[in-house]
């Protein structure tokens, strides 16, 4: 196989606009070359301390310029990154660095409400075959939080700013992504360097970028998450933009930053694009937010019809809805640039890839109709290599002509656009009748006074399961569950109406902004 590293991406930039800003945080403005020069020192220091092509190091950081520094730098010494979460504790981290066969691992100090650092080193030390730790603190001349151990800043000093990128395979392992373990023990996949190259350069067809006239995209997606990690820091790298990073997203000081930067790319999950019209008002210039922003681009999980008309409204731009896994790079489908967007519809393959609706009991394609329910399969260059050290779920994930089954469920329109029903675990069986809670969501935000809403199943004697809505009110609205059974009774039919209605102040949500059904009972 022709050799490539993904460390390409930053270096096609540094080459062509080594002054263009790459990385913009506070105050904080970082050229491409000057990102390339710290990414090579980092390089070296991993050579130095013995790392190898092919050595996986670790990588737990939020959205600070760090984070890119050192994904490049292990990049360009033909390691393998693996990105952590941050909200990770020190045995769920002891278990990451055992399972991906760790050599090194960069963890930042973090704060006292979220202590990375302190979880990050009890998880080192615990675990079997890591042999480097490095802590990464935000002064880089600071003392070392913790004793022994070197921080990033000290380990850099005197390492030269210059280095040759190691040359790898294509077919190589660039990334190992850890999936969120909503079932068992999270499995990490392993995505090839042209995986994850040919994943950002779609942005071009997708999202009409272009290296002459750069993008200025808002991070608030964590970079150790497969959707702002490729879409954002290597779509941006790929095509000279400039990466705004916010460690945390928090609406108020995002929509901040769309002003005061410019900013004409925004992704995020559905409950982002919730806070941040949750979050208008008469402080914020949406009229110069609009002027600026020229992509909005949404996935994760399903977007609201709701939230996707209120944001045109109210922003003027038609968000593209995506669909995508740690599994495929992560994008698999989106509204084509330039198309009309189909409100509720996750758009087409991407170049590259094929998808097809499939039985969810085996691989056998299911017959059109335009009603019919099938699992997502997706076959194509995004598609990753295997579970690491899991040949066994990897051949359950992979069938034999390369297509891999998502656990999504869709339909498809007679023009080939997917919309998303639900995933396959979280259909609800009511009485022998399937309920797909999106279905129900979607009714329930077209409640006048609901701004939020979570549907799961619950055990129920007689009829197997029952419908149960989580639901946030929006400010000022008042409702009782008893009116809101009522309301759902006449707008959906008898075996789709939740009978169980709980009035919340807010939904438990991962680091990515999913809500997490799994907690909610």
């Amino acid at each position: 196989m022709p050799s490539y590293n993904l460390a390409a991406l930053l270096e096609g930039s540094v080459s062509t606009y080594p002054e263009r800003t790459a990385i913009v945080f506070g105050d904080t403005r970082l050229s491409y070359a000057q990102v390339n020069g710290a990414a090579n020192q980092i390089a070296n220091l991993l050579v130095s301390r013995g790392i190898q092509p092919g050595d996986k190091v670790a990588l737990m950081c939020p959205n600070l310029p760090y984070f890119s520094l050192v994904y490049w730098g292990i990049l360009k010494a033909g390691a393998t990154v693996v990105p952590l979460n941050v909200l990770l504790k020190g045995r769920e981290v002891a278990y990451h660095l055992r399972d991906s066969d760790a050599k090194a691992f960069f963890a930042f100090q973090g704060t006292p409400e979220l202590p990375i650092g302190q979880e990050a080193y009890a998880g080192f030390e615990a675990a079997e075959g890591a042999e480097h730790f490095f802590v990464i603190t935000a002064d880089p001349a600071a003392p070392s939080p913790i004793e022994g151990v070197e921080t990033l800043g000290q380990a850099m000093a005197g390492q030269p700013p210059t280095f040759a990128t190691v040359q790898t395979d294509e077919d190589d392992t660039a990334v190992i992504l850890y999936t969120s373990g909503t079932t068992g023990q999270p499995k990490g996949a392993e995505l090839r360097h042209r995986n994850m190259r040919d994943n950002a350069l779609v942005g071009r067809e997708t999202f009409g970028a272009d290296a002459d006239h750069p993008d200025t995209y808002l991070c608030v997606l964590p970079l150790f998450h497969s959707f702002g990690q490729t879409v954002i820091q290597n779509g941006a790298a790929a095509f000279g933009g400039t990466v705004v990073m916010l460690p945390r997203f928090e609406a108020g000081p995002a929509l901040q930053l769309m002003l005061k930067e410019k900013v004409t790319f925004f992704a995020g999950v559905p409950t982002m694009y919730w806070g941040l019209l949750g979050a208008l008002d008469e402080t914020i210039d949406v009229a110069e937010i609009a002027r600026n922003l020229r992509v909005a681009a949404a996935g994760g999980s399903a977007l609201p019809v709701e939230v996707h008309h209120e944001f045109e409204k109210r922003f003027g731009v038609v968000i593209a809805e995506g669909y995508g896994l740690s599994e495929t790079s992560p994008v698999a489908s989106f509204k084509p640039h330039g198309a009309p967007a189909r409100a509720g519809s996750i758009g087409i393959a991407i170049p590259g890839v094929e998808l097809k609706l499939i039985e969810p009991s085996g691989w056998d394609e299911i017959e059109w109709t335009p009603d019919a329910i099938g699992e997502i399969a997706i076959k194509g260059n995004n598609v990753f290599k295997g579970y690491h050290g899991r040949p066994e779920a990897t051949a359950e994930a992979i069938n034999a002509d390369g297509w891999f089954r998502s656990g999504d469920l869709a339909r498809r329109d007679e023009d080939g656009w997917y919309y998303i029903v639900d995933r396959a675990k979280e259909m609800i069986i009511r009485g022998g009748f399937n309920v797909y809670p999106r279905e129900i969501e979607e009714v329930l935000l077209t409640h006048p006074a609901i701004s939020l809403a979570a549907v799961i199943g619950v055990p129920h004697e007689s009829h197997g399961e029952e419908i149960k809505a989580f639901v946030i009110l929006k400010p000022g609205a008042t409702a009782t569950p008893e009116e809101i059974v009522a309301w759902g009774k006449e707008q959906m039919a008898a075996y789709k109406y939740p009978r169980i209605v709980e009035i919340v102040s807010s939904l438990p949500m991962t680091a990515t902004g999913k809500i997490l059904k799994r907690e909610l009972s």
